[in-house]
């Protein structure tokens, strides 16, 4: 018997990374997960990796900025398994990192389309599908910047957040009373494709090297993070909403301080993280 037995979870962005670790914790726990991405061919991988483990899953290419592919997957996910339960907001886009005039449109505005309306949209289509079942779990994922305070050279990321942050809260408190659990859920450093590999902006790539250190401290494998979303998920939330569940603690903070403290005294020191940097030209230039 598994925690979320019977349960139906649609997952964007979740042919790899984060989304991937979540759906097979979900499906892990006798979930039947839905998964999406924007390229067909990782999708049916991740699928038939998760049906290989024992799993139940079907999966879509879904581009969640776009309002029609995200009612496809709702419609997909219904037919296959009758019901919907959780919906996980995952996709999300780092975008260039640089000042923000430096960065191309194209580049910045997609990062806007993916981080927002791809939380709105997967919002929408779940808000409208929950009440009249009065259950369901919505789970919006948040990052860098989910506080507001600004994180320069990361601008086309950290604001997406904050916006989702307030969306998802004032979500939680419109549908208070509605029998749906709303939470913004931000998993913290994760080692995953989007850490791993970054654009910078001609002349902005060494400005990324403090991140190694970071990373090295707080950094944690998908699993990790992923294990807070299946309790999210589970009945430990039931009639609750408007949690905001951060990954990255003030505990967890202190800990890998007295770890790199410990580090250097004994000069035993795990790797650091690698970054694969690709550089494009400033669009200012």
């Amino acid at each position: 018997m598994g925690i979320l037995d019977n349960r139906v979870a649609v997952i964007t962005g979740s042919s790899r990374g984060l989304g991937l670790a979540i759906a097979r914790a979900y499906a892990a726990e006798g979930a039947a997960v839905v998964l999406t991405a924007r390229t067909a061919a990782t999708v049916e991988q991740a699928v038939a990796a998760l049906q290989a483990a024992g799993g139940r899953a079907i999966g879509l290419p879904c581009d969640v900025a776009d309002l029609a592919q995200v009612e496809a997957v709702r419609d997909h996910a219904l037919q296959a398994f009758g019901q919907i339960d959780l919906w996980v907001n995952n996709a999300g886009i780092a975008g260039p990192y640089g000042p923000t005039a430096a960065i191309p449109n194209d580049a910045f505005e997609r990062a806007l389309r993916t981080n927002i309306y791809g939380t709105y949209y997967g919002s929408l289509v779940a808000l409208r599908y929950f009440p009249p079942q009065r259950t369901g779990k919505l789970i919006n994922l948040l990052g860098r910047g989910d506080d507001g305070r600004p994180a320069p050279y990361q601008n086309s990321y950290a604001p997406t957040k904050a916006w989702t942050r307030s969306f998802t809260l004032a979500l939680a408190q419109e549908y208070r009373d509605s029998g749906i659990g709303i939470f913004a859920f931000n998993p913290g450093l994760v080692d995953t494709d989007m850490m791993g590999k970054i654009e910078a902006v001609a002349g902005y790539e060494a400005r990324l090297n403090p991140l190694k250190f970071v990373m090295r401290l707080w950094g944690n494998p998908p699993e990790v993070p992923a294990r807070r979303a299946l309790w999210l998920a589970s009945s430990a939330t039931d009639g609750r909403t408007g949690l905001n569940v951060q990954v990255l603690t003030p505990p967890q903070i202190a800990l890998g301080l007295a770890r790199a403290g410990i580090e250097r005294l004994t000069g035993r020191r795990r790797p650091e993280h690698h970054f694969d940097i690709t550089t494009i030209p400033s669009a200012t230039e």
